[in-house]
């Protein structure tokens, strides 16, 4: 009879153990899954910043060089249009947030942070390439002004 009961009480005991272990196991993915939700969400709040970032920038050169009728302005209407783009591209995905996300699995979530990274990614050097270019064209438009006040 003693061994029935050390035998009830090894296997109690195991049982415990991988209900813990299981526990342990669901508490680190729902931390996961709480952690990616959140890098998504931070993700796009970047992203959305470098956007609007780049449509100011834009906005500016194109306002300094709309001073200069020899410029060519075309460009601004093809440059607003890429960014609107991607504004609403970033809407979508922030629409797939809220709505699918709940239900998306692990994969789906990294798929979509690191597909904004990416994008990310691509966009930095465009922001760098704004920021020297308006920095250049700063300059010459300055240049020009005080060569036009000292004729």
């Amino acid at each position: 009879m003693n061994s029935y009961l050390t035998l009830g009480l090894a296997a109690f005991l195991a049982l415990l153990i991988v209900l813990a272990g299981l526990a342990l196991l669901l508490r680190r993915r729902q931390a996961r899954r709480g952690s990616s939700l959140k890098t998504l969400l931070d993700l796009a709040d970047r992203l959305e910043t470098d956007l609007k970032t780049c449509r100011s920038g834009l906005q500016q050169a194109h306002a300094v060089m709309s001073l200069n009728p020899d410029l060519p302005a075309a460009s601004e209407q093809e440059a607003r249009h890429a960014i609107e783009g991607g504004l609403r591209a970033l809407l979508q995905q922030r629409l797939w947030i809220r709505d699918r996300s709940p239900r998306a699995s692990q994969r789906e979530l990294d798929e979509a942070a690191a597909s904004m990274r990416s994008t990310r990614d691509r966009l930095q050097p465009l922001l760098q390439a704004l920021t020297q270019a308006q920095s250049d064209l700063n300059s010459a438009m300055r240049e020009h002004i005080r060569r036009e006040s000292d004729t």
